[in-house]
């Protein structure tokens, strides 16, 4: 019982906030008290606020009050120490300083873990050696910090003088002869001054920094729901995909089996009727010959009447028919027309062709940049960009004439004489590039009157109206319509753009990141018009002249 009584003793005389016996105790006015160097370590830390309280009540004093030492409270703790019984857990601050400690400097040999650093004296203290800085009259205005080694900061490096002067001026701290030397006539306040206003704006910039922390966390959540559908989105699209594509092999599996067996069964039957009408034909030759025979024999016969009745028996065989020879080809007897197969191999050739232009105009999955890129801004940073691109013979309408290299296109009076094929623009007098466009591409048009120029995809209709293969009239196509004035169409909406003239438009190209823009060339790039696209689809140029004969627009 005495031994729990002893420790009830230690629990009364212990500090509640190192959780240790009282060591320069000292008694705050709301009756609570404390280790001097414990209170005075949680004051320092509330100087900036200008309100002291209690860690135990969270009574608050204004102003800081002066802190003296408990001498009644202190002989107690110092005859509870002599009773002889000791602590299970030695103080933390008695403890060597570690390498990532900052030592004492007034230990001699091995060094104390310091607890404080004063800013006046530039040093650090342990626990024992702290003490005067709290009970002695001559340290009461030194600064008292948490212990660090970058003490040697706050000297000035030219004069090896505490810095305590701001200099607004040139934004650096000082030392008091600098201030009367080079910084001499500069605007200057103490550090303690420049802080306290500092420390408002921190405020300030502190709660614009949790905005943005706030924001930037709403888009982490936004992207987390957005990168979760994604999955979602891509785990249907992947299983859906594995089935139409499991059974589209299925049914080209069943397609294949089923056009062997046809052939199986269409090559049996020619095979048994061939063979039949093949004995059939052996069998009627047979015959003939033995009749043959008979004739050679009846010719040579001497008896006339025996001749006579054996001759006209033949022709009597020979279905009544009263002629001097035998028919060369019966009726029924001529082999039918051989059929072979080759047919079928170029149906499935066909089909081949088919699934690989289907596959040419399949639908992409478009490709998104974690970052976008940022966009060119003089010519010789787009010209970077710029790909060999061409016109199409096979696409251009018949009234436009392909030059310089089928870079050039010519509006006609007359249908040119160029080869007519199935993807030329019928009544739209219109062409699309050879090539189609990956990533980042530029390219420049040089034009004279009206003309269109465009983006868009293999597949628009070619031989529709306006609607459906103009260029800007559908969704399938982006086109800057160029006359006295800009107008940008996709899907027949217009938008009016403003912008100098010029007979040279650029064109920027980033596929991936799904912009194109326009700008207008000349000593400098103007941008015209910018519009973001999420391309489905293989894009491809496009030129439109819809003005009078002789116009021409050239690819650059």
């Amino acid at each position: 019982m005495a031994q729990h009584g002893n420790q009830l003793d230690w629990d009364k005389y212990s500090c509640s906030i190192c959780l240790d016996v009282l060591r320069y105790p000292v008694t705050i006015p709301c009756g609570h008290s404390y280790c001097m160097i414990c209170i005075q370590s949680v004051w320092d830390d509330e100087e900036q606020k200008k309100t002291f309280k209690c860690p135990q009540c969270r009574q608050r004093f204004m102003p800081r009050p002066v802190l003296v030492k408990n001498t009644m409270l202190a002989d107690l703790v110092e005859d509870l120490k002599k009773t002889g019984q000791k602590r299970e857990v030695e103080p933390a601050n008695d403890c060597h300083a570690g390498s990532e400690d900052v030592g004492c400097d007034v230990c001699i040999g091995t060094k104390r873990k310091a607890l404080k650093s004063c800013l006046q004296c530039l040093a650090s203290y342990c626990e024992q050696h702290l003490q005067p800085h709290y009970e002695s009259s001559a340290f009461r205005k030194h600064k008292l910090v948490k212990a660090s080694e970058k003490l040697q900061e706050n000297l000035c490096p030219r004069h090896d003088e505490v810095m305590k002067i701001f200099c607004r001026t040139d934004k650096c701290c000082i030392c008091i002869l600098c201030s009367m030397d080079e910084h001499k006539g500069h605007d200057t306040v103490s550090a303690v001054a420049e802080r306290t206003e500092r420390q408002d704006d921190l405020g300030a910039t502190r709660q614009q920094i949790q905005e943005i922390i706030q924001d930037k966390q709403n888009d982490v959540k936004v992207l987390q729901q957005e990168r979760e559908e994604v999955n979602r989105s891509a785990d249907k699209s992947t299983q859906e995909s594995e089935r139409i594509f499991t059974e589209l092999i299925s049914l080209l599996e069943g397609r294949r089996s089923k056009v062997k067996q046809q052939i199986k069964s269409q090559k049996e039957a020619d095979m048994s009727q061939m063979e039949e009408q093949q004995k059939k034909l052996e069998q009627e030759v047979k015959e003939l010959r033995r009749k043959d025979t008979e004739l050679e024999e009846l010719s040579h016969t001497e008896d006339h009447c025996h001749f006579l009745t054996k001759y006209l028996s033949c022709l009597s065989e020979s279905k009544g028919q009263e002629t001097k020879g035998v028919q060369r080809d019966p009726a029924g007897t001529k082999p039918p027309p051989p059929q072979y197969f080759e047919a079928v191999a170029a149906a499935v050739s066909a089909l081949r062709d088919q699934v690989q232009n289907l596959s040419e105009e399949w639908t992409m999955i478009p490709q998104t940049e974690p970052k976008s890129q940022a966009e060119p801004k003089t010519r010789a940073e787009f010209l970077k960009y710029s790909r060999p691109m061409t016109l199409d013979p096979n696409t251009a309408h018949k009234r436009l004439l392909l030059s310089e290299g089928n870079k050039r296109i010519t509006l006609a009076r007359e249908n040119t004489s160029h080869t007519l094929h199935p993807d030329n623009f019928i009544h739209i007098t219109q062409d699309m590039s050879t090539q189609h466009l990956r990533g980042r591409c530029y390219w420049e048009v040089e034009k004279k009157n009206k003309v269109a120029i465009a983006l868009t995809y293999k597949n628009i209709s070619k031989s529709g109206g306006l609607n459906e293969c103009g260029f800007g009239y559908n969704d399938k196509s982006w086109a800057l319509h160029c006359d006295k004035s800009y107008i940008f169409m996709h899907n027949n909406d217009f938008t009016r753009v403003s912008g100098p003239m010029s007979s040279r438009v650029g064109v920027y190209l980033d596929h991936e990141a799904g912009f194109l823009s326009f700008y207008s060339v000349s000593e400098s790039m103007t941008l015209l018009h910018r519009v973001r696209v999420a391309f489905t689809q293989p894009i491809y140029a496009g030129l439109g002249l819809y003005g009078t004969d002789g116009d021409d627009v050239e690819l650059k």
